[in-house]
C-alpha cells in the first residue's frame, strides 16, 4: 500500500518537530563542557586582561570553564581564522578588537569577511588609547613629545600590538596630522610592544589603557595623553590628545565577543544574556572602569551595524597613511 501525501506529511512533520525538540534540548543543557575563547594577541597585555575578566565571570555563571586561548599574531588573523572555521557550537568564542575591522582594508586578502563570517554577539566595551613614553624619554607632557617627535634626530619609531590595531592606526594618524616621520613596529600584543618600550627599545605607543595604565601608575612607563575625546575614568590626571594641542585627534577602540558563522539563535541569546549578567557585574564594572573603559553591552544586530560602519571609518586614515602589512 503506498503511503499518502497525508501520512508522508505526518511523517516529516514528525521528524522536523523531532529535530526541533533535540535542538532545543541541547541548547537548554548548554554548555556540557568547556568553551574556549579566541584571544588574538599574548598573555599580559589589553585584549588578553579583558578576555580573562570575561571568561573568569562566564566561568562561574555557566558552570563550565571557559579556557582563554591566546593566538597572538601581528595581524590578529590566526585566531579570527579559527573562529571563522570552528563549528557554531557555542564551545568557540572569539575576542577581537578594532584591528578586526581594519583589516579589510589594511590587507591585500583575508581568509574571512570580519562580519559575514562571523556571528556577532556583543560589543563588550569602548576605550580611547594612552600615548606613552620610556620615563626616561625628554617629553614630559603632550606639547613637549610633539616639538620631540618633529625633531627627533635618527631613526624615530613607534611601537603597536600589531598591524591594524589601535596604536598602529593612532600612530599613523599622528603622522597624519603632524608631518612627523616615524616608523611602525608591529607586536604580537600589547604586552610585548610595552616590555619593549620599558627596555627602550623604541620611542613611544599609543598603548591600551588595561595593559598600559598598570605601568604607568607604578612609574615603569609615562602617559602623556590619551586618545578619548574625553579624559578617561579614572584618568582624569591625564589630558587628551585634543586639548594638548592637537584638535580633532581622536581614537576610539572597542572589544567585543564573537562566534562562528549561523551559531543558532538560542545560542546567540543564551551568550548575549550571560555576557551581560557578567558585564554589569560590579567587580566587572569596576575593573574595566578603573583601567580606562567604559562597558558598553550592546546587542547582536546593534553589534553587526557597528562593525560595518567601523570598516568604512578606518578605510579612509588606512587609504590615506598608505599602512599596509609589511
Amino acid at each position: 500500500m503506498k503511503p499518502t501525501i497525508e501520512r508522508l506529511l505526518s511523517c516529516l512533520a514528525a521528524v522536523a518537530f523531532a529535530c526541533t525538540a533535540t535542538t532545543s534540548a541541547a541548547d537548554d543543557a548548554y554548555p556540557t563542557h568547556p568553551i574556549r575563547l579566541l584571544v588574538p594577541a599574548a598573555p599580559g597585555g589589553t585584549t588578553d586582561g579583558l578576555a580573562r575578566i570575561m571568561g573568569a565571570g562566564l566561568t562561574e555563571l555557566l558552570h563550565e570553564q571557559v579556557v582563554v586561548d591566546n593566538r597572538p599574531s601581528a595581524s590578529g588573523v590566526l585566531a579570527g581564522e579559527l573562529a571563522a572555521n570552528a563549528a557554531p557550537d557555542g564551545y568557540t568564542l572569539f575576542l577581537p578588537y578594532h584591528q578586526h575591522t581594519v583589516n579589510a582594508a589594511l590587507m591585500k586578502s583575508l581568509p574571512y569577511h570580519p562580519v559575514n563570517d562571523f556571528t556577532p554577539i556583543t560589543q563588550l566595551t569602548e576605550a580611547g588609547l594612552i600615548l606613552v613614553v620610556n620615563p626616561s624619554s625628554p617629553p614630559k607632557d603632550f606639547k613637549e613629545f610633539m616639538a620631540w617627535t618633529k625633531n627627533y634626530k635618527g631613526a624615530l619609531n613607534f611601537g603597536s600590538a600589531g598591524f591594524g590595531s589601535g596604536g598602529h592606526l593612532a600612530g599613523e594618524l599622528y603622522k597624519l596630522m603632524t608631518g612627523v616621520k616615524a616608523q611602525h613596529i608591529p607586536y604580537k600584543g600589547t604586552g610585548p610592544a610595552l616590555i619593549d618600550l620599558m627596555a627602550g627599545q623604541y620611542q613611544f605607543n599609543f598603548a591600551g589603557l588595561l595593559g598600559a595604565v598598570p605601568l604607568v601608575r607604578s612609574g615603569k612607563l609615562r602617559g602623556l595623553a590619551v586618545t578619548s575625546p574625553k579624559r578617561a575614568p579614572g584618568l582624569e590626571d591625564i589630558p587628551t590628545v585634543a586639548e594638548s594641542g592637537l584638535p580633532g585627534f581622536q581614537v576610539v577602540g572597542w572589544y567585543g565577543i564573537m562566534a562562528p558563522p549561523h551559531l543558532p539563535q538560542p545560542l546567540v541569546d543564551k551568550l548575549y544574556e550571560s555576557l551581560m549578567t557578567v558585564l554589569k557585574e560590579p567587580d566587572t564594572q569596576k575593573r574595566i572602569l578603573s583601567a580606562g573603559g567604559t562597558p558598553v553591552g550592546s546587542t547582536p544586530k546593534a553589534f553587526h551595524a557597528f562593525l560595518l560602519d567601523d570598516m568604512k571609518k578606518w578605510a579612509d586614515v588606512v587609504k590615506r597613511s598608505g599602512a599596509k602589512v609589511e
